[in-house]
């Protein structure tokens, strides 16, 4: 009677491509982060998801492209902007102004506004569109 050996068998793994896997993925990676810049990214401000509705008495500030400003629809030069708005607060300062930019101006125009309702202490809420 012959006796015979048990082969078992062994499972192995090739490791010898993974290196290269890990080489490309490597070089993947390095690529695309250099390439997630975020100041590439283009955005189309200001969009929010959620807007709110009030019926409170607002006062509506607009700023055209060519940095026109409007105050309730009547044309107002930037020198007087902020006695004009005041004059239309008149004694209740809690009214919200509620700022009508559009998203391509400067981010400098919207400070400069903003700048006004700061110095009087009064609420200035930025309008969006849905997105």
């Amino acid at each position: 009677m012959s006796i015979k050996r048990k082969r078992r068998f062994h499972a192995e793994v090739a490791t010898s491509s993974l290196s290269d896997i890990m080489f490309f993925l490597l070089l993947f990676f390095l690529i695309i982060s250099t390439l997630a810049n975020p100041n590439v990214i283009k955005m189309t401000l200001p969009k929010a998801k959620s807007n709110e509705k009030t019926n409170k008495q607002l006062i509506s500030l607009s700023v055209t492209e060519d940095k026109q400003f409007y105050i309730d629809k009547q044309p107002v030069a930037f020198e007087e902007l902020e006695t004009t708005l005041m004059n239309k607060m008149g004694a209740d300062k809690t009214q919200t102004v509620v700022v009508r930019i559009p998203f391509n101006l400067q981010v400098q125009d919207l400070v400069d506004v903003l700048q006004i309702g700061v110095r009087n202490n009064l609420k200035f809420v930025i309008a969006t569109s849905p997105k």
